[in-house]
């Protein structure tokens, strides 16, 4: 099903794949339940150094509200993952945005395969996959907004997301066979 590629080789349109393509978030795994949500809004991009100034990490931020479902395990969890699905699951990823996990298995709802990883959470009808270790979160704050007319729009109850930033740790392709590979 799934194949391993190289985030330095991939081809990432972060404006196509968060905004019109939209992706699941989800946190979580098989022993300890997961939840997934519908995201829309996110960064990829290089963000930090580690061990040297040439290791430049991949990272990814997402955004999530503080009364969703989800947040709990964002916070709780160390490994969440992004997956990019097809034009054929808008439907899945419309009910995924507007109902709750807390009221039920909501992927299972809307058509999704779960696929368990080592320590999270993915779905077989996915066409990638980035599993990504949580490096740090804060909550945005009204004062930090400069251009103060996009509070109110987009926070007029002042529910304010809290920003997750993760260092892609793994990209997996759908090879569309329906069997889980990995390259070494």
């Amino acid at each position: 099903m799934f194949t391993e590629g190289k985030i330095r080789e991939e081809a990432v349109n972060p404006i196509h794949d968060f905004g019109d393509e939209w992706m699941a978030l989800a946190a979580g795994n098989e022993e300890r339940g997961y939840n997934v949500m519908t995201v829309a809004w996110g960064h990829f991009g290089a963000l930090w150094e580690r061990d040297s100034h040439a290791n430049r990490l991949p990272t990814v931020i997402c955004y999530v509200r503080p009364g969703r479902y989800t947040k709990e395990f964002m916070d709780r969890e160390e490994y969440f993952t992004l997956t990019v699905f097809p034009e054929s699951c808008k439907k899945a990823l419309g009910y995924l945005g507007s109902h709750s996990g807390r009221d039920g298995d909501k992927a299972k709802a809307a058509g999704l395969t779960p696929v368990y990883l080592e320590n999270a959470t993915c779905f077989a009808e996915g066409k990638t996959v980035y599993l990504c270790r949580k490096l740090y979160h804060a909550p945005l704050v009204e004062e930090g907004f400069v251009d103060r007319g996009l509070i109110d729009f987009n926070y007029p109850e002042r529910d304010f997301h809290e920003m997750y930033v993760g260092e892609i740790v793994k990209v997996l392709v759908n090879d569309g066979t329906g069997e889980e590979r990995q390259e070494n």
